[in-house]
C-alpha cells in the first residue's frame, strides 16, 4: 500500500478534472476518487456540518482506493479544495478540515488551467470568477510550499502533460 502513489486533480470549477481522473484511472488500469461533494449537495446553499461530513467522506473514498489501487490512483480533488470552497461561501473553514488534510499526502499535484471553455452544470457558480479563483487555488500552494504541474491546452494536450508525469512518476 506504501508504494501506490496518489496524484490529485486540483484547480477551480470545470477545468477538466473529473474527466481527466476518469481518463486517467482507464489509462493505468486503476481506481479514482471522485469529488463526492457532488454526491453529498445538490446547491451551494450548504452548512459547515455538510462540509465536514464531505471532508471526512473525501479522506476516507481515498484512504479506501489506495488499497485497491494498481500502483497509483487519481483523485479528483483532496481537502485544500474543500477549504477553499467552505472559506468562499461560508466565510469560515473548521479546524477538522485541515486536521484531515494532513491524513494524506500526495504525490503529486496537477493545476489545472482555465484555459477550457466554462460549463455549468447546475451546482458550478464561479464561472466569472475563473481567474480570482485559480490564484486562490495557486496561492494555497504555495503556502504549503506543494510543488505543481501546470495542465493547460486542450484535452490532448492537457492528457499528454499528467501522463508525461505520471510515467515518471511511476518509474
Amino acid at each position: 500500500m506504501d508504494t501506490v502513489k496518489k496524484v490529485c486533480f486540483y484547480g477551480p470549477e470545470s477545468t477538466g478534472k473529473s474527466t481527466m481522473a476518469m481518463s486517467m484511472a482507464r489509462i493505468y488500469n486503476t481506481v479514482f476518487v471522485p469529488e463526492v461533494s457532488k454526491e453529498f449537495i445538490s446547491s451551494n446553499n450548504f452548512s459547515l456540518e455538510d462540509i465536514i461530513r464531505i471532508g471526512h467522506a473525501q479522506t476516507e473514498r481515498i484512504l479506501d482506493a489506495v488499497k485497491l489501487a494498481n500502483k497509483i490512483v487519481f483523485c479528483d480533488t483532496d481537502l485544500i479544495t474543500t477549504q477553499i470552497y467552505c472559506r468562499h461561501y461560508l466565510k469560515t473553514v473548521p479546524d477538522v478540515l485541515m486536521t484531515l488534510e494532513k491524513k494524506i499526502s500526495f504525490d503529486r499535484y496537477f493545476l489545472f488551467d482555465i484555459d477550457v471553455p466554462w460549463v455549468a452544470d447546475g451546482l458550478r457558480d464561479l464561472g466569472g470568477q475563473r481567474t480570482e479563483m485559480l490564484q486562490i487555488f495557486k496561492e494555497e500552494l504555495k503556502i504549503r510550499n506543494i510543488n505543481y504541474t501546470l495542465v493547460k491546452g486542450d484535452w490532448e494536450e492537457r492528457a499528454q502533460i499528467i501522463q508525461k508525469e505520471v510515467n515518471l512518476l511511476l518509474t
